[in-house]
């Protein structure tokens, strides 16, 4: 087995257990081939006397077998890269916020400068037989980076955010730039076969795209294959946290305190593309035309602290603070609270048994590349009584959970009503969808997802242009 090179934006410990994400997806072919993670610090070096824009130092240290490499990034480009391109442009462009993105030309040259950087970073750490697979819209152009300096190494790419419709896409003016790009490297993936199709028609409109067959196109003057691996999670370690002492003490905690209620959950970072306001407003319809919720249902509504110095989340939180206010006056009383609003993290420990606890989990963005949440909140059930998911349709993970109950989340009569359906559900119909969505995150799980990209990688035979 080659070695495995992992480059993403952000590396992390893999020393801690249960740190999520990539740690859990990479770690364990990371160890079995003695990998590299590489990324960015974390850290931002003060430019020096002079203004002059400082070199990331590289620094390189073992964890167990593998090997983490990092470099420091200065002020300007860290604001340029990170803040600006990534934050500024990419986030919100790709979740359809055109209104929200900021095309500020010197944001686009330091993503240029930052790729450049990791590219020749990098470089000098790959041996020749390394697989090399780049994570992220922080690094799109990372490929076609190492191809410039000579790297023929298999490389892939996966994309954890949404990809916006051609028309959408073309809004941003390095759109071609980015998606020619692509094509330096030899797998691309995506969470969901809306992204592809979004991807293969951009590319055909665009760039007039060939299909070659097998999910290979051609286009700018290279071949790229694309497919869709929709992200999942280790069930099997979200079940032991259920089961283990925190998890535990939150279900139990949570069950006394709210023995009376029925509990309602959300758990999100605080961000305009997760429907926050909206699904505050469906909560409000459904205290409105089912009276019988009242000084019953309860929300808890965890949004959890997120790029706090940018204005557009400002405005959220001031919007929130404004939404979950103004329903518990007009609706609560002594002994009832119906929103519960908490702006801080909730140790990841502790989640399981808050989920389990809970009778439905409301998981409703305006526009996601996966959600993870919708995920943990099953594998965290009492199979004999299960809670039941209300999800966004726009999820990534609507493709994949049919037996959810799927909402528009701009249509907040309609979450209601789904939400009010959710409560009054059977329990047969919540133990037979519950069983179905169960068995499909254990399917499709955190290691079915990087097993199946890394095949494919391995496999990926791309026919080179005449």
């Amino acid at each position: 087995m080659p070695r495995l090179v992992a480059v993403s934006n952000r590396t992390a410990d893999l020393r801690k257990a249960a740190a999520g994400g990539l740690a859990v997806a990479l770690g364990e072919t990371l160890r079995q081939t003695g990998g590299l993670w590489f990324g960015w610090s974390g850290d931002i070096v003060e430019e020096a006397d002079g203004g002059i824009r400082g070199e990331g130092e590289l620094h390189v240290r073992k964890t167990g077998n593998v090997t983490m490499a990092t470099v420091d990034l200065c002020r300007e480009d860290h604001d340029a890269y990170y803040l600006g391109y990534a934050n500024d442009v990419l986030w919100p462009v790709f979740h359809y916020r055109l209104d929200l993105a900021n095309f500020d030309t010197r944001f686009a040259a330091g993503y240029r400068r930052v790729n450049t950087l990791f590219a020749r970073k990098l470089l000098p750490l790959l041996k020749p037989d390394d697989l090399i697979w780049i994570h992220d819209y922080h690094l799109i152009p990372l490929a076609a980076e190492l191809r410039a300096l000579g790297c023929t190494n298999r490389i892939g790419f996966f994309l954890h955010i949404p990809v916006p419709p051609p028309q959408i896409m073309a809004a941003i003016p390095e759109h071609a730039w980015l998606m020619r790009s692509l094509f330096a490297y030899d797998l691309v993936g995506f969470q969901s076969h809306t992204d592809l199709t979004h991807f293969i028609h951009y590319i055909e409109g665009e760039a007039q795209a060939e299909s070659l067959g097998d999910n290979v196109y051609r286009a700018y003057g290279g071949t790229v294959r694309a497919n869709a691996y929709p992200i999942g999670i280790d069930v099997d370690e979200f079940e032991q946290m259920a089961q283990g002492k925190e998890g535990r003490a939150m279900f139990e905690r949570t069950r006394q305190e709210y023995s009376r209620r029925n509990l309602l959950l959300g758990v999100d970072r605080l961000d305009y593309s997760k429907g926050l306001p909206q699904r505050i407003l469906a909560f409000r319809e459904l205290l409105a035309h089912y009276p019988e919720t009242r000084n019953n249902a309860v929300l808890i509504q965890i949004a959890s602290p997120s790029r706090e110095a940018v204005k557009a989340y400002d405005q959220i939180r001031r919007q929130m603070d404004s939404l979950c206010g103004a329903i518990n006056g007009d609706y609560g009383s002594l002994d009832w609270m119906p929103v519960r609003y908490i702006h801080r993290n909730i140790a990841r420990k502790r989640l399981p048994g808050l989920y389990r606890a809970s009778r439905v989990a409301l998981v409703t963005p305006l526009r996601d590349g996966m959600n993870l949440v919708a995920k943990e909140f099953i594998a965290a059930q009492d199979a004999a009584d299960p809670g039941m998911l209300v999800l966004s349709r726009f999820a990534g993970s609507a493709e994949q959970l049919k037996e959810a109950l799927l909402v528009n989340p701009y249509d907040t009569e309609g979450t209601a009503h789904a939400i009010q359906r959710a409560l009054t559900m059977s329990l047969d119909e919540r133990r037979n969808r519950h069983a179905a969505l169960l068995r499909r995150i254990r399917e499709q799980d955190i290691h079915w997802w990087s097993a199946s990209f890394l095949r494919d990688m391995n496999e990926v035979e791309v026919p080179q242009p005449a």
